[in-house]
């Protein structure tokens, strides 16, 4: 079976290298020539762990290629499926769909024989409709069931952990209303069959809706225990321990209950603004997303207030030094970080900010990403190392669980900062007990 990605974006290239180690012929497509041109030398534009390995296997097996000619592409596939982005548009939330609107014209122009249209990008409720609506507009003379069929198929995948989560996946979620269509899909993900994967085989609509309600309750959980971490501090628990006690119960689960500064990346924030926004078009509401929206936001401030508290109440030197700045580790995401709300928060209280990031630091080519990214990050000094950007720091700040700095030398970290009052340390991720870290005054998350 030959299947056609439309975008080379995280969902298109991950899924791409994915299918072709099942053993499909896969042509990832991309209008962006340059982009093209450093994938076919296996030149990764994201950070994904074993996903340079995985594209290199595809391309010397000659079943991963990388194209701008989408036409040719799409007249010898089967599958095309559409994995272009869909950010939230500017003013009001929703998902916008122009580069799915586009990709579908596009698509329609080229089919040459029967072939089923795929929306991979998270897309509103309707959006497969309104894709057959726009090849038949495109095509007059195609008719749907006949010269293709469209159908949703969302991706599940975690920023750091995307090859297993395609590979091993807890489900795959499949949304049309023709046989003939959903049993082509079945074929292709039948490698999971070996490992029992469920298949939800159901209407476009559902499946659309699936992969929202699915990160809107994630996001829920995280916003839960950021509350119960709240209320912890004001009673004495700890919410770690309270996050063991409910995740036992099997009707909860302990996933997604760490508490922290609060939820970031290009998926949690974008996705639940866009189902407040889908609810609102059908006339409801969804209240508890909405407060979770509005809270994630307060979250990440009262973050920034704690450490410009702790600095004032400690009558602290104003340096603070900052390790992580990706919203989560093994990932270059840093799309709505915590960290890009609360360093230009400190720097506006003229708080001196050095930063290390296990990706983002002095010297790597990245870096220059980064300030392009966020123009507040000009003003931050960048480190080479997590001990060099603690260097005469007052305090230091974890926001990003990166796995070196599980492990620091606290001997090492306690002298090279600013000893003229006792150093502080604000574990964000709470990686370090409260015992283990006499030697400074210690804050974790949710530790009364």
């Amino acid at each position: 079976m030959k299947i056609t990605l439309v975008g080379t974006g995280y969902v298109g290239l991950v899924s791409g290298a994915c299918f072709a180690e099942f053993g499909f012929e896969i042509t990832c497509v991309d209008r962006d020539t340059a982009k093209i041109d450093a994938l076919k030398q296996g030149k990764i534009p994201i950070y994904e762990p074993g996903l340079d390995s995985l594209v290199a296997q595809g391309i010397k097996s000659n079943r991963l290629s990388f194209t701008t000619d989408l036409k040719t592409a799409v007249k010898a596939s089967n599958v095309v499926m559409i994995a272009v982005g869909t950010p939230s548009r500017r003013g009001d939330g929703h998902a916008d769909l122009t580069y799915v609107y586009q990709a579908a014209e596009d698509i329609a122009n080229a089919i040459a024989g029967y072939t089923v249209v795929v929306t991979k990008s998270t897309v509103p409720v309707g959006t497969s409709r309104q894709v057959a609506e726009i090849i038949k507009k495109t095509r007059p003379n195609f008719i749907e069931g006949i010269h293709f069929d469209v159908a949703s198929n969302p991706e599940f995948l975690r920023e750091g952990s995307a090859i297993n989560d395609f590979m091993r996946p807890d489900r795959v979620v499949i949304g049309t209303n023709n046989a003939k269509a959903c049993e082509i899909l079945q074929k292709l993900y039948r490698p999971l069959y070996l490992i029992e994967t469920p298949i939800v085989s159901t209407n476009p609509e559902t499946s659309e809706l699936i992969k929202y309600a699915a990160n809107g309750f994630l996001a829920m959980k995280i916003s839960f225990i950021n509350q119960m971490a709240d209320l912890c501090e004001k009673t004495g628990g700890d919410v770690q321990v309270l996050a063991k006690g409910i995740g036992l119960d099997k009707r909860i689960g302990g996933k997604f209950l760490n508490a922290g500064p609060g939820y970031g990346g290009s998926c949690f924030p974008k996705d639940t603004r866009a189902l407040s926004q889908i609810a609102e078009q059908h006339g409801t509401k969804c209240s508890l997303i909405d407060e979770v929206s509005t809270y994630n936001e307060k979250r990440k401030s009262d973050m920034a207030n704690r450490i410009l508290i702790a600095l004032t109440d400690h009558h602290a030197p104003k340096k603070v030094a900052i390790l992580g700045l990706t919203f989560k580790p093994n990932t270059d995401d840093l799309r709505e970080a915590p960290s890009l709300a609360i360093i230009p928060e400190l720097l506006k209280n003229d708080i001196e900010v050095s930063v290390y990031d296990p990706l983002y630091f002095k010297g790597c080519e990245r870096l220059n990403h980064a300030i392009s990214f966020e123009e507040s990050l000009k003003e931050v000094c960048f480190s080479a190392s997590a001990y060099d950007a603690i260097k005469n720091a007052a305090c230091v700040v974890i926001l990003t669980e990166w796995n070196e700095f599980r492990a620091l030398d606290m001997e090492k970290v306690c002298e090279l900062m600013d000893n003229t009052v006792a150093p502080l340390f604000m574990d964000f991720r709470n990686i370090y007990r409260a015992e283990e870290m006499r030697k400074f005054r210690y804050y974790g998350v949710g530790k009364g």
